[in-house]
């Protein structure tokens, strides 16, 4: 095996390493309604991917190049989720529910700059405390981090949401 099938099967896993990883956060910019920012990933995807497909073609017939698009690939997913992580881009919806510690965690959410909504309510063994709020992605680990420390036995659930409207939110920033 020379350098050149070496070169070309790293140019090939780096192709689609960053591929798949624009690739991922196109998915992303689409769910959370970034349209001129998804076409242009769309667009930087898609050439890059014939590039790669072009490169693998071009001289394929040996292993190493198949395993290094493959890898590629699977790299390229890791790294897109880390990014998106990194990004911490959009809202999520979070719903809280302590069976003692409710409005306590409800101030001190309000005092950290956070919305909270409490709902009165009835679990398995009597009344709980629901609240519920919508959070920067980027919040969540604080809002999380807060809870856990005053009801280590809250039950929490996020879900990601597209776009807000109205109300009150801790950052300014919201998708376009």
């Amino acid at each position: 095996m020379n350098a050149s099938l070496w070169l070309s099967a790293l140019s090939i896993f780096g192709l689609r390493v960053f591929e798949v990883s624009l690739g991922t956060l196109r998915m992303l910019m689409l769910f959370r309604g970034y349209r001129l920012l998804t076409w242009v990933l769309s667009f930087v995807q898609s050439l890059v991917f014939v590039i790669a497909v072009g490169a693998v073609l071009k001289g394929a017939s040996h292993p190493v190049q198949f395993a290094a698009y493959a890898a590629g690939y699977a790299t390229g997913t890791l790294l897109g989720m880390y990014l998106e992580g990194r990004l911490a881009l959009g809202y999520s919806y979070v719903r809280i529910i302590s069976p003692t510690q409710g409005a306590r965690i409800a101030q001190a959410l309000r005092d950290k700059g956070f919305a909270v909504t409490e709902i009165p309510a009835r679990g398995r063994t009597g009344t709980v405390g629901m609240l519920e709020a919508a959070v920067a992605r980027k919040d969540l680990s604080e809002v999380e981090e807060l809870v856990q420390s005053m009801d280590p036995g809250a039950f929490i659930t996020v879900e990601e949401i597209r776009s807000p409207r109205r109300g009150y939110f801790r950052t300014n920033s919201r998708p376009s």
